[in-house]
């Protein structure tokens, strides 16, 4: 991940939001996840006056993923998508820096909680929650917003 390292190490005035959330099959309540989303992004916009802005995120085009990569682009931040093999399964976002980390849903997790300054949460699902208890205990600041599942 020596690609990924000299990213951060070239930007390092840069803050690197992570995002984790709902996807499909999973089914929300895409407004209110676009809410959720833009709220996010405005505190952190508050907290580092200023400074240039990469979203993190698992590559995909779909779900909260989608939704925040899409706001990111009409903010005219940067993006980066860190997945495994498994994401070529689903759209793919064209984000502008991508990882391919593993064969497995979860073997990128390491490299992209290793990527972020922060995380924002949206909804409840397995892995999201594993990744946003580990931003806790690494001292990193969270954003968690809890999204119904719509049945």
């Amino acid at each position: 991940m020596e690609q990924l390292a000299t990213l951060k190490k070239q930007n390092t005035n840069m803050v690197f939001v992570g995002v984790v959330g709902y996807c499909p099959p999973t089914r929300f309540d895409e407004e209110l996840a676009r809410e959720m989303i833009a709220d996010a992004y405005g505190k952190i916009v508050a907290t580092y006056c200023g400074r240039p802005i990469d979203v993190v995120s698992g590559l995909t085009n779909v779900g909260v993923l989608k939704i925040a990569y899409e706001e990111a682009v009409k903010r005219h931040w940067t993006t980066t998508g860190i997945a495994c093999a498994k994401a070529a399964e689903h759209p793919l976002f064209p984000v502008d820096h991508k990882f391919i980390i593993g064969e497995e849903w979860g073997d990128e997790s390491s490299v992209f909680l290793g990527s972020i300054d922060l995380i924002v949460r949206i909804g409840n699902g397995k892995q999201s929650l594993r990744e946003t208890e580990e931003v806790k205990k690494r001292g990193l600041p969270v954003f968690e917003y809890d999204l119904p599942i719509l049945v």
